[in-house]
């Protein structure tokens, strides 16, 4: 038995305002452990390579559940399923806020990686009750309030932890999603399964979500360095292996987790490579950029600390946000296609000047925020136009599959800006000018080669 919305209950300002509160709240909540971390550290008694993986575990987590979410979405109705993951999240908040040691912190990040899997959910309710024009602006709200929720994470996390303890650092953003998920349930009306007769792919959601995982891990072991060329290979034919076990169970099952032929589609093939293509050169970027300020201001660096690498990083974040605010209007208007053009161009042209210019803090600081701005706007327009292309029945695997696309692009990009410096560190350790001017051209050509599958992107949107 199939059960579709065939005349939507249309939604006012309120509901989407109810799935903005929440998009800010967990951005906020996904922020505040960046800036806190040499607090945690002292505080739990780690040290940084135990740090680093409260990092790579709420990516994981990101990575893995954002796609399963997204399909639970389409079938059972994104607002059921929206209120079991923030029951998820919010209970990883409270693990963390109370956490006395680094497992239980681990566990309840495990379970604050699942918001990620929030922002595919709101879409398929914008989709559901709205018209696509605009659809394509909630969802540039929905995103960009996401981004502002990591701006306010950034910001009070410090404050938060130094006067009143690093427990309301995690607690204060998780009473603010209890809220607003409450909030999300008296505004925004059920939507109908579009599906029940059929089985859950679970063979198919477990190799994606192994897939996910050994990519994952993969490139942040092997963009480390130090691997020997067998160890590297073998971790290759491992991520290899699975995808191809997982595509194979998607070609045969009746009801696949992921329908093949919807990732054939033009404009859902071409979305998820400039999305890949963009979140690479900016991963490079966000890596790259904060390493520079920080080098010697003896050599050829600024000597930056932390703190005035956080201000220095703050116009770029606020570009961020705005950007996501705007661009679903700018893609409603103007169409994604030429949206995407010009944050291309911005972007290429901008990283690649600054492997000749970034000789003055300001150069790095208005790059980072031009940067931060067209990769936004653009992230953002994909996924509009993705949520309007696809059939309603499919917004969420969509959107998803491109927010984990993201997640990582940037985390790749990271990993191998990193690997370009450590390939060029002297004995003292520091690494050369030129590794970095090589970075920024790399990244820039590399966000170039998205306006290569720009034509291929649909000009219109579904109903």
């Amino acid at each position: 038995m199939v059960v579709t919305l065939d005349s939507p209950v249309r939604i006012g300002k309120a509901a989407i305002g109810a799935l903005g509160t929440l998009a800010l709240a967990l951005g906020t909540l996904q922020a505040v452990v960046e800036p806190s971390l040499p607090l945690l550290q002292h505080d739990l008694g780690i040290g940084p390579a135990e740090g680093s993986l409260i990092f790579i575990t709420l990516l994981i987590t990101g990575a893995v559940v954002a796609p399963i979410a997204g399909k639970l979405g389409d079938r059972y109705g994104g607002k059921r399923v929206l209120v079991a993951l923030m029951v998820a999240v919010s209970a990883g908040g409270v693990l963390s806020s109370l956490a006395p040691n680094l497992p239980v912190l681990l566990l309840g990040q495990i379970l604050q990686g699942a918001m990620v899997g929030a922002l595919p959910l709101s879409f398929i309710l914008v989709r559901k009750h709205l018209p696509p024009g605009r659809t394509q602006v909630a969802v540039g709200l929905v995103s960009g309030l996401f981004t502002g929720g990591g701006l306010v994470g950034m910001l009070v996390a410090g404050p938060i932890a130094e006067h009143l303890s690093r427990h309301w650092m995690f607690g204060i953003p998780t009473t603010a999603i209890i809220a607003a998920t409450l909030l999300v349930c008296r505004l925004m009306p059920d939507d109908p399964p579009t599906a029940s007769d059929a089985t859950i792919d679970w063979l198919g959601v477990i190799l994606l979500s192994c897939t996910l995982i050994a990519l994952v891990l993969g490139v942040m072991v092997v963009t480390g360095g130090g691997l020997p060329t067998l160890a590297i290979v073998a971790i290759t034919v491992a991520v290899a292996a699975l995808a191809t076990g997982w595509v194979t169970v998607e070609r045969r099952v009746a009801s696949p987790m992921v329908d093949l032929r919807m990732l054939a589609m033009p404009a859902m093939w071409s979305s998820a490579v400039a999305t890949l293509l963009m979140s690479l050169g900016f991963g490079m970027a966000v890596y790259l950029i904060p390493q520079l300020l920080s080098v010697s201001a003896n050599g050829y660096g600024f000597g930056s600390d932390l703190s005035d690498i956080g201000l220095y990083l703050l116009p770029a974040t606020i570009a961020g946000v705005v950007a996501g605010t705007i661009a679903g209007i700018a893609s409603r208007r103007f169409g994604t296609r030429a949206v995407i053009t010009v944050g291309a161009i911005a972007t290429a042209a901008t990283l690649i000047a600054l492997g000749s210019t970034h000789d003055a803090t300001w150069q790095l600081v208005a790059a980072r925020a031009l940067i931060g701005f067209a990769v936004s706007v653009s992230a953002v327009a994909l996924l509009a136009g993705t949520a309007t292309t696809v059939d309603a029945k499919d917004t969420g695997i969509a959107t998803s599959l491109l927010v984990v696309t993201r997640v990582v692009g940037v985390a790749l990009g990271a990993q191998t800006g990193g690997a370009i410096l450590d390939a060029s560190t002297d004995p003292t350790g520091l690494p050369s000018e030129t590794a970095f001017t090589t970075g920024f051209i790399i990244a820039g050509v590399i966000a170039a080669l998205s306006l290569l599958v720009v034509p291929a992107m649909k000009k219109g949107t579904n109903a």
